[in-house]
């Protein structure tokens, strides 16, 4: 993984930035944003750059296994049983007898956290 510099007085998720071909890209680590305990960087941990409301935004993540395409018709609503859980699911893959959980990328942050890294 790439070195990251931190920025002061950021969210404990927001562990930096990154320049990355030239473009600064803030730093998000997904554990932490989802209250998860915070676990050590290691070789198979990454930065996935992905585009929230035209920022874009590096997601620190495990590891990466495969990046699949799921079509349409394979993809399901998530149940409404834990709301607050819920709101960062966007659906639910079917892929073969396996379930993938879809992030709906445009709640990971909200609007004056998104202009607060947009201004970096």
């Amino acid at each position: 993984m790439q070195p990251i510099t931190e920025i002061p007085e950021m969210p404990e998720y927001i562990k930096g930035i990154i320049n990355l071909r030239g473009k600064i890209i803030p730093v998000m680590d997904v554990r932490l944003r989802f209250r998860k305990p915070f676990r050590e960087y290691n070789d198979r941990t990454c930065i996935v750059v992905i585009e929230i409301s035209e920022v874009s935004v590096g997601l620190i993540v495990d590891s990466v296994s495969e990046v699949i395409a799921i079509p349409d018709e394979e993809i399901v609503a998530p149940p409404s049983m834990a709301k607050e859980g819920n709101r960062y699911i966007k659906g639910i893959g079917k892929v073969g007898t396996d379930v993938k959980l879809l992030l709906d990328s445009d709640k990971l942050l909200n609007d004056t956290e998104l202009e607060g890294l947009s201004e970096l």
